[in-house]
């Protein structure tokens, strides 16, 4: 397991976002709505792990199978929903920028749950420089322990997303997947 590392904002993010994102979105853009730049590194100021998370907005259900065999043929292997109905992860090929890729069906709490805490964020730089601080001390605190830094981080996600009117059974369902090993 690689150590947490967890670094300052760095300005060239959105562009690495950029070379992800132009390299998707021929193969997909007939049957996706977008591509978006999602995660830590979506917000300018807050420190991250230096790894580009995006998600490809999938208007329906039943367009995922396509958009899933296309990101085959780029080099995207599945993985599977990782126990979020409504999205589902892909591990980069090699030689891409090192990111997160997944992809999220229209009105899905996986979807709601990504862009809300980035829109958050980046509209709130108080609460933004709280969650760089915590994700820095969690990073040193459980450098060897993904677990452990995720359940670190979720009291406060879980804050930000109910003063988002998350229902609290959205909430308690975000809160089982951070809290159970991965």
């Amino acid at each position: 397991m690689p150590k947490i590392i967890v670094v300052n904002y760095d300005p060239a993010w959105p562009a690495a976002f950029e070379r992800i994102r132009a390299a998707v979105w021929p193969s997909i853009r007939d049957v996706a709505s977008s591509v978006e730049h999602i995660g830590s590194t979506s917000v300018v100021g807050l420190a991250a792990k230096p790894i580009i998370d995006a998600t490809i907005v999938v208007p329906t259900a039943s367009a995922m199978p396509i958009v899933i065999g296309r990101l085959a043929t780029l080099g995207y292997q599945h993985c599977g929903n990782l126990g979020v109905y409504g999205r589902e992860a892909f591990t980069a090929p090699p030689a891409t920028p090192p990111h997160h890729l997944y992809a999220c069906v229209t009105g899905s709490d996986g979807l709601h749950n990504h862009v809300t805490l980035r829109d958050y964020l980046q509209s709130n730089p108080t609460a933004a420089q709280a969650y760089s601080a915590l994700k820095k001390q969690l990073a040193q605190q459980f450098a060897d322990d993904i677990d452990g830094y995720t359940a670190g981080k979720s009291e406060l996600i879980l804050a930000i997303l109910a003063r988002s009117r998350f229902t609290p059974a959205q909430l308690a369902a975000i809160r089982a997947i951070n809290s159970k090993p991965s």
